[in-house]
């Protein structure tokens, strides 16, 4: 087991840091070091919430998060989703026109306003559907991609499974009720991280607070769009079954975090409660970038190959949010594999990276190769599996 300290960004020698951890643990028993005092996560007018931080994925409170719901046009976080998807692949151009359907027209609830027969481009019903929260968009939408609301919806579900939405079943595009149709507050927190990072050009439209089309003007329903600067999207929804729902992000400090808030009483109380666990997250927490994606953290034997160090490391941003001021506490212990053997192929996993902050495990990544090692010769490897029968036997004094 190999333990590194992130002040410094680089690996102590074992011994020293073993050397440190005693000194400090010393120095603790005579005058404590002071810790930030958190208190305990609001509690909210509302029946399910839940606070993430964007980047690290880290629940920082939460009630009933799991608990299956009707998700109102929080729904629509997938359409739109969905719909950025295809854009980002290249399958759809922000200026295809899309055909408004009778059924999307029809299609009761809060609406866009497109006109039955009308050509819309792909652009507009992505800002319809996110802004001003339109059925129809929806729907018309739901039809250009999949071909009818029943396969999009089907779509849907195929996606939520990918993205770990466990709890959530998907009937319609719009979120309108159906008794089969449901989400969580912990799947519409994913769906939201996926969202801000895998299309972070689209995420711009969640940010705005007013669309107009076709000579009609309409505000973002999201009344924290207007009161946080820091606040930049996501999406409200309603219905008679769900209540009043809110999914908000803001940013602050290059720190992000998503609130969901579902089943309030009141337009006002969603705004209010998903304000009370943004504020408590900044207040409480931060999130800090502790090793960049391909930095090399520890580089053992490998036998048999034409190397014979392997460089180990992450293959993707170490992120991780932690109590305020106390990121001095932060230690990260390899475990990597023993006896690593060529032929070894970049981005292979050899390990595992714990990190801790103090006593508590606060997560854990893969270790991967960062390069490949391709087999020695024969004598190289002949002479590998002496040393190495040699070392095993002795501990090291023929490495």
């Amino acid at each position: 087991m190999r333990f590194t300290p992130f002040l410094r960004r680089r690996l102590v020698p074992p011994l020293l840091l073993s050397l440190l951890m005693v000194v400090s643990q010393a120095t603790a028993q005579v005058i404590p070091a002071p810790q930030t005092m958190i208190p305990s996560p609001p509690q909210l007018a509302a029946s399910s919430w839940i606070l993430m931080d964007a980047d690290s994925g880290r629940v920082l409170a939460e009630h009933n998060a799991d608990e299956r719901l009707p998700p109102a046009s929080l729904t629509k976080l997938m359409t739109a989703y969905l719909a950025e998807r295809e854009l980002d692949q290249g399958n759809i151009s922000p200026g295809d026109l899309v055909p408004v359907s009778e059924k999307a027209w029809r299609t009761g609830g809060s609406k866009m306003f497109i006109e039955v027969g009308e050509q819309v481009p792909v652009s507009e019903l992505l800002h319809g559907i996110i802004i001003v929260s339109g059925n129809d968009a929806s729907v018309a939408m739901a039809e250009y991609l999949a071909g009818g609301e029943r396969p999009f919806a089907d779509l849907m579900n195929q996606h939520a499974t990918r993205l770990g939405m466990r709890n959530t079943n998907f009937i319609n595009a719009t979120g309108l009720p159906n008794d089969n149709h449901y989400s969580s507050a912990h799947d519409l927190a994913l769906l939201s991280q996926h969202i801000i990072n895998d299309y972070p050009d689209h995420y711009r439209i969640y940010r705005q607070k007013e669309f107009s089309y076709g000579g009609i003007d309409q505000p973002n329903r999201n009344r924290l769009l207007w009161r946080d600067a820091s606040v930049d999207g996501l999406k409200t929804g309603w219905t008679e079954a769900a209540g009043y729902c809110l999914v908000a992000s803001a940013e602050r400090d290059d720190m992000r975090l998503i609130s969901v808030v579902m089943g309030t009483a009141s337009d006002e109380a969603r705004a209010q409660e998903s304000q009370k666990l943004l504020s408590y997250g900044f207040r409480y927490f931060e999130t800090l970038k502790l090793y960049d994606a391909g930095a090399v953290l520890n580089a053992p034997r490998v036998w048999g190959g034409d190397k014979n160090e392997l460089r180990v490391g992450v293959d993707s941003n170490v992120v991780m949010t932690v109590p305020r001021a106390r990121n001095d506490e932060l230690t990260a212990r390899l475990d990597i594999q023993a006896d690593l053997t060529a032929p070894i192929a970049a981005g292979d996993r050899v390990g595992t990276m714990e990190v801790r902050q103090g006593e508590e495990v606060v997560g854990e990544r893969a270790l991967v190769a960062l390069e490949s090692i391709e087999e020695g010769g024969f004598f190289k490897r002949l002479f590998d599996q002496v040393k190495r029968f040699f070392t095993n036997l002795i501990g090291g004094w023929f490495d």
